[in-house]
């Protein structure tokens, strides 16, 4: 019968290709740590869910922040390219915005539950794990504020707070929609948040009067 891999025989791990070694090692982590959070989870759990020892697994991560830290660059790098592609997919903005709102529920409604170490860790105040959300953040609102003023004729600064809106909107109905239990389909709950945006986002060009700035505000002429 065929050993599965990362399992042992006769007290040896079965050996594998690093990259796939790597791999293995982090699904197991993702999965304590989505389970126990970060705190509470140890190095020996991990070890133990892969079906490696402690030596193996410290041979690919000197310690367990740095598990961490690979997995949720990993998972912001991928909410970032969904974003993106939502932006780049189509010119129609409508479904633009449609696809920014599937982004954030797709990313939370994953069976990996991958989004608890990127919007629920309890690790947030670490200031390597802060640095890389806000990093992902400030990235998905500047995909979505560059889109905004090319289509628009909106300035940066409003642009961004638009944006900034938008992502906010996204991530904060998605772990709602989550937590509360589903109680609309996904579908449904996309289709809300994304007529409830593109209702403002759509009026833009404004053709309203804005507060003036003041002066040491106002953007500088290109």
């Amino acid at each position: 019968m065929a050993v599965p891999s990362g399992m042992q025989t006769a007290g040896r791990p079965v050996r594998m290709p690093r990259s796939a070694r790597r791999k293995q090692l982090l699904e197991a982590a993702q999965e304590v740590f989505v389970a126990q959070g970060y705190h509470a989870a140890a190095m020996d759990d991990i070890a133990d869910r892969a079906g490696v020892s402690k030596p193996v697994l410290y041979q690919h991560f000197p310690g367990k922040l740095e598990l961490y830290l690979a997995l949720l660059d990993t998972h912001c790098e991928a909410l970032v390219a969904k974003v993106r592609d939502a932006m780049t997919a189509t010119t129609d903005n409508k479904e633009r915005v449609g696809g920014a709102m599937h982004a954030y529920y797709e990313f939370v409604d994953h069976e990996s539950e991958a989004f608890r170490l990127v919007f629920a860790s309890d690790l947030r105040n670490e200031p390597a794990v802060r640095e890389r959300v806000d990093r992902m953040e400030r990235t998905c609102i500047d995909a979505i504020t560059e889109t905004i003023m090319a289509d628009t004729g909106v300035a940066r600064a409003p642009a961004e707070l638009l944006a900034a809106g938008l992502v906010g909107a996204a991530a904060t109905s998605a772990q709602f929609w989550l937590a509360s239990g589903r109680r609309v389909t996904k579908e449904v709950a996309e289709t809300l948040l994304a007529t409830l945006a593109w209702r403002g986002i759509g009026s833009f060009p404004m053709h309203i009067d804005l507060p003036a700035e003041p002066a040491e505000l106002a953007e500088p002429a290109s």
